[in-house]
């Protein structure tokens, strides 16, 4: 992706997909991507063993289950899960998120599976 000198409106990137849990990705900034997601339902418990990972509440509601307990966030909020935590994302409505990863980060971690999915440019 090349770098734009031009501001990126997150609404109108939100408005260009539908499809739950795909990662869309919107900008570069270093080695790290900037990517937006819809997700609704149940993910896959899963861990990044190199990375911390950091999750933005746009709209909706995100649960990010751990095994020591639950974080529970609304718009505007956000939560980095440290590397090698293991954790479940689950939003009961369509919530929208904004994800801060290093390029190439897997967005099933460790667990692999039919759910992975290299992020889209957008």
């Amino acid at each position: 992706m090349t770098h734009s000198l031009a501001p990126v409106n997150v609404a109108d990137k939100l408005s260009q997909f539908s499809d739950l849990w795909s990662q869309e990705k919107i900008a570069d900034l270093n080695d790290y991507e900037v990517k937006l997601a819809k997700l609704k339902g149940e993910f896959v418990w899963h861990t990044h063993e190199d990375t911390d990972e950091l999750f933005l509440v746009i709209s909706g509601r995100l649960t990010i289950q751990l095994r020591d307990g639950d974080v529970v966030l609304g718009p505007g909020e956000l939560f980095v899960v440290p590397r090698g935590v293991e954790h479940c994302p689950v939003a009961d409505e369509e919530t929208a998120i904004l994800l801060l990863e290093p390029t190439g980060t897997l967005n099933t971690g460790d667990a692999g599976g039919p759910r992975s999915k290299a992020p889209e440019a957008l």
